[in-house]
């Protein structure tokens, strides 16, 4: 399973509506990705390090697929429709990373 995450940077001039991602980005997502796409968690950031101290990202969304050939096939034709709907909730500019999701869980059979 590998997980497709997308991470909105945060500062002091970024703006980030988590109420319009929620509400209208991520069922934009889910209906343009279908069954491709296995699960998804949106994560908004509440401090750093320490209480108080600003987050290094204002949210993150999280995507899980199959494969990275999953994603890409259910993805590619609805990228533009998908950005294109950002201005509508940041002015971050996103960063993507995929990622292989790995069991932290030793097995029963070891």
């Amino acid at each position: 399973m590998i997980k497709v995450s997308i991470f909105y940077p945060n500062g002091d001039d970024i703006e980030f509506d988590v109420n319009y991602y929620r509400q209208q980005h991520f069922p934009l997502v889910r209906s343009k990705l279908g069954a491709a796409l296995l699960d998804d968690a949106i994560e908004v950031g509440i401090c750093g390090a320490h209480t108080g101290e600003i987050p290094a990202f204002a949210a993150a969304g999280h995507l899980y697929f199959e494969s990275v050939e999953a994603f890409q096939t259910a993805f590619a034709p609805h990228m533009k429709a998908i950005q294109s709907d950002l201005p509508n909730y940041t002015n971050a500019r996103p960063l993507l990373q995929v990622s292989e999701v790995v069991n932290t869980k030793e097995s029963d059979h070891a």
